[in-house]
């Protein structure tokens, strides 16, 4: 019987995208709670620079076709799937044309921030999210890896908190050396707002930098992990300070790595 059923919403996947300390944790992640008894779902952008035929990837009709309000603007959303056989994981993709057939991830060519990263990542997590309710899988935790995921948390404790689906879901979020030197876009507290979050909840983010965005993240999350050796210290603190569970880095070769993340998930309970 699985011990918990866990929810990974990823910034990045290996060998979806090229092997990095994220990548690849959250593809060992994901596979090892599986062996350890827990039922899993994972899910990702379907980024443009995703090699669709390569890496095997179908459209899943039955999830697809719904239309996702973000800014006043319609927005398709199109769910696809692939399978890592040698890990036994199926990683479900979010998909639409409008956000994710640029061959790129979160940068243009010259290394500049798209001007919408802000929406993209709104569209993503909402898709992940509505798409787990249409499944009628409750997860019994959240787990966020990277900023572009990190917006979820905040649907969690506004839009969805009600909903029987995620009523009763712990959240967390795992913290990464990837953080983006320009702000967002200045009206995300506006779009957000409009998504029916509490005006108060946002007036922090008046400058969407990332570190206003993660502590705003933090606040609303049951756990925090330090994913990387790299991630901000700072944050790391105002997450404990704020009483939040914090699970401090491990290293992927110390023999307790995957074992002390199934411990933390318990704790969270």
């Amino acid at each position: 019987m699985a011990n918990n059923k866990i929810l990974y919403i990823c910034q990045q996947i290996m060998p979806y995208l090229p092997e990095n300390e994220e990548s690849c944790l959250c593809r060992q992640l994901s596979q090892a709670m599986q062996e350890h008894g827990n039922e899993i779902r994972t899910f990702m952008p379907r980024y443009g620079c995703v090699n669709e035929r390569r890496n095997q990837l179908h459209e899943v009709i039955r999830l697809s076709g719904m239309n996702l309000i973000i800014n006043d603007n319609d927005h398709q959303l199109i769910i696809k799937v692939s399978s890592i056989p040698s890990a036994r994981i199926q990683i479900y993709f979010i998909d639409n044309d409008d956000f994710f057939s640029r061959k790129a991830v979160l940068t243009n060519e010259e290394g500049k921030e798209f001007e919408d990263n802000d929406a993209r990542m709104m569209f993503f997590a909402r898709g992940v999210l509505e798409t787990v309710k249409k499944l009628q899988w409750k997860p019994s935790v959240v787990h966020c890896h990277g900023w572009f995921s990190a917006i979820a948390p905040l649907y969690l404790r506004n839009m969805f908190n009600d909903d029987p689906v995620f009523c009763d879901t712990k959240i967390v979020v795992s913290l990464y050396e990837d953080k983006f030197s320009t702000p967002l876009d200045a009206t995300l507290e506006e779009k957000l707002r409009n998504e029916g979050v509490p005006a108060a909840d946002v007036e922090n983010l008046g400058t969407p930098s990332y570190e206003n965005l993660m502590r705003f993240v933090i606040d609303n999350v049951d756990g925090v992990v330090a994913g990387s050796e790299k991630a901000d210290k700072s944050l790391i603190e105002y997450a404990r300070q704020s009483g939040k569970k914090v699970l401090d880095y491990q290293s992927p070769e110390d023999g307790d790595f995957y074992d002390n993340y199934d411990r933390f998930y318990e704790e969270l309970f």
